[in-house]
Formats: C-alpha cells, structure tokens, sequence
C-alpha cells in the first residue's frame, strides 16, 4: 500500500499529538515494511524530531514557490495534487485534519480525533479557536470514511457533540514511545538523579502545566506529607498559582520544576518516581499514564472519564479536586510496601494492551479494510 499522511506535527510539535504521530509512524512502518509511508510536512522543521528512514518512510513538502510559501493553503487543498502525482490512494489525518478534494480525486481518508476538550471546557479556549476547531473537526469527520478515537471517551464525546454515526468510529488507543518500556541501570539513574538534584523519594507529575492539568491540587496534597514533588513541563501562566501557593506555603525546598528533559532522562525519572499523579481534568487519553505503568510506578489519577481506560483497575483514582482524598492515596502508596508492589505489577501487565504490536495490526486492519 501506498499511505499518505497529514504530518504536520510529526515535524514540528514535540508534545501530544506529535508523539502520537510519530509513534504511529515508527510501529507501522517497523511491522509492516512492505508498505510505503509518505508524510506530507507543508515546511521544513527548525529542529530534528522525527527523521524519514527514506526506506519506506518518506517526507514531502510542498513543490511549487507558491505552495512553499503559501503552505496553509497546500495544508488544506494543493497537497492533494501531491497525493495523486504519489499515487496515494489513502491518506491519514494524524490529528483532526483533511484536505479538502480527496474524495473527487478517489483517495479514500482516515481521521484521528484526539479528545473534544474544547467544546467540554470552552473557558479554556478563545472564541477563535473554538470555531476555527469546532469547524475543521466537523468537516474532517464528515468527509472522513472512518474516524479513529483514541478512546472510549473520545467516541462518545464524537458522536455526542459532531453528531457522528457510531458505526463510522473506531476506538484504537495509542501506546508510547518504546523508551518508557527500556529498563535502565542503576548507574544512569544514579548519574539522573544527581543532574536534577532529585530528591530519594518525590511524586512525579508530567505535563503542561496549565489550569487543565491540576497541578496545584497536587502541591496542596503534598503540603503535610514527607515526601517531594516534581513536575516536568511547559510553563504557562497557570504556573503562577502554583508558586505563590509554594511561597506562602514554605515549600520551596520540596516542589521541582523540570524543563528540556530528554525522552532517555525522562523514562529513568518515571523508574526513580515513589509515585504518578495526574490529576487532569480531561484528556482525549493520557499518554503520560501510560508512560507510567510501563515503568512500573504506581498511577493515580482522576476516577472520572477517560482515566479508568488507561489507568486500569490496579491504579488508584480520586476526584480530581479532592485534596484530601489525594493525600491520603498518596501516603497510602509511600508506607504500604505490599500496595506499592502490587500496583507496579499488575500495572505493567495492564499496559500491555497498549504494546506497538497490536496497535500496528489494528490501524493496518483499518488501512487494508479501506483499500479494498
């Protein structure tokens, strides 16, 4: 098969959606190698984060001095032109995106859609962006033959608020970046911690720091605990909150900010952490869960939505403002051994369900089933 994709942040965003993409990248292309996979980037990126193998993985930017400079506009309908010259009878939009014109030209198209945050937290967003995504998603859902959820939540959130037909969605959840499942020695975690001046025992939290992500309650639940915390991100204004709350708190000493980890640094962080908190209000899924229970820590996060589904039934879950219910899990997890244990374990073998295999066999399942 020839595949085309919407790789736009498989070249230029290194968070959610980038992961996503290029970890999709990587296990279809590692599992299925007969195929070709072209990704249609509409500009170069400033920075490394994803290299074509040129094997079976191919980049392609735009090809005329318009496009180049006009490169939105190649996003939304020139690159389909490309698509035909490449012979590209399927195409995937990795993050709620499609060109307009695939189905006169006979291409057939698959979009993920990743979570409908901004509808359910509109405060969130500004108006402009609501409706920009609000109108991107609708038509990429409508013209799309099957839409990909990245899970249960996300489908029901499609079909409830795009008005989406059931049978036209199907749930395959992500996994994550073959490094959280890498086991480390004792010597890189030794030389980690002394980088980051890691304390011997912290709570772990990773992320954006931004209001959605709830960071703050965790710095309250730590307060009367003995125990640190660290949290790795980008800052946004939200942070703010947290570092007054710190100063008139006295906790200086015990909250970490961490930036510019690397993929390696961060896998060995999660293996050093007592804990995993991820109290976040809503995700399409929760990567970071993920990354968690593949390094064997203990997870614990909000008991509503999505969570549950990446969580699994060994992770501890709490109301996402509930302070003292967070406090008491999380002293729970730092003095039970036998707790502690069990949740590494059985959380790990949960995880299992979201190894690149299987999710590789099922997308091309999708890719095969449309290219009849």
């Amino acid at each position: 098969m020839q595949i085309g994709f919407e790789a736009k942040r498989v070249f230029h965003n290194k968070t959610g959606l980038g992961n996503y993409s290029r970890d999709l990248i990587r296990i279809v292309s590692d599992y299925f190698p007969e195929n070709n996979y072209f990704l249609y980037n509409p500009k170069k990126s400033k920075e490394t984060l994803f290299i074509p193998n040129e094997n079976n993985v191919f980049e392609k930017n735009p090809r005329t001095a318009f496009y180049k400079k006009c490169y939105n506009l190649w996003r939304q309908r020139g690159v389909v032109a490309d698509l035909e010259k490449d012979q590209i009878r399927l195409f995937h939009g990795l993050s709620g995106e499609l060109p307009s014109g695939l189905q006169s030209k006979g291409i057939k198209s698959i979009v993920t859609i990743h979570d409908l945050i901004f509808i359910r937290y509109p405060h969130l967003y500004s108006f402009f962006d609501r409706k920009i995504h609000y109108l991107k998603f609708k038509k990429a859902t409508r013209n799309a033959d099957l839409i990909l959820a990245i899970s249960e939540q996300t489908k029901l959130d499609t079909i409830q608020f795009l008005g989406v037909d059931p049978s036209k969605i199907k749930v395959i959840y992500q996994g994550c970046n073959a490094v959280f499942k890498t086991y480390f020695s004792d010597d890189s975690k030794k030389e980690v911690a002394e980088k980051y001046q890691l304390p011997e025992k912290f709570v772990l939290n990773v992320g954006t720091i931004e209001e959605r992500k709830n960071a703050l309650t965790i710095v309250k639940a730590i307060k009367n605990l003995d125990v640190s915390l660290v949290l790795i991100g980008k800052e946004t204004k939200y942070t703010a909150q947290i570092h007054n709350y710190i100063k008139i708190h006295n906790l200086e000493g015990r909250v970490h900010f961490l930036k510019n980890v690397s993929a390696e640094e961060l896998a060995i962080i999660y293996q050093l952490a007592s804990v995993f908190v991820y109290p976040s209000i809503f995700e399409g899924f929760g990567i970071p869960i993920i990354e968690a229970l593949f390094s064997k820590t203990p997870v614990i996060t909000n008991k509503n939505g999505v969570f549950p589904e990446a969580g699994g039934p060994s992770s501890l879950y709490i109301e996402p403002f509930d302070v003292d219910d967070l406090e008491q899990k999380i002293n729970q997890v730092l003095t039970d051994a036998t707790l502690s244990k069990n949740m590494r374990e059985k959380g790990f073998e949960f995880a299992q369900k979201f190894n690149d295999e299987l999710i590789a066999q099922q997308i091309i399942s999708c890719y095969k089933e449309l290219s009849k």
